[in-house]
């Protein structure tokens, strides 16, 4: 009888790591909120470009007169619109129902 005891000390100490794992699951989403709840996130390309545009514009002029730090600065904003504008408009093209359906 004493090699069973090994085992079954393994054994409860398996189930119980399972069924504590198992547990924290269900907790974590009974509590998460589900995405369609959530609400939709729309962002509005148009004036992301806009304001991308206006930036690389400030850009510019601040380059011309000189300052070079906040030139980068303005530059790198920028970028940034310019890149959310274009995951925006990529979202909007990949949530459309595919073709063969």
């Amino acid at each position: 009888m004493r090699h069973t005891m090994p085992l079954r000390r393994t054994l409860t100490a398996v189930l119980t790591t399972t069924l504590l794992a198992g547990g924290v699951l269900l907790g974590q989403t009974a509590t998460a909120e589900p995405a369609a709840a959530a609400g939709r996130i729309t962002c509005n390309i148009d004036k992301l470009r806009s304001d991308a545009h206006k930036e690389r514009a400030r850009a510019a002029q601040l380059r011309g007169l000189g300052a070079m730090a906040e030139a980068r600065k303005a530059a790198a904003r920028a970028d940034a619109l310019e890149r959310r504008a274009q995951q925006c408009h990529d979202a909007e093209n990949n949530n459309r129902p595919p073709l063969w359906k």
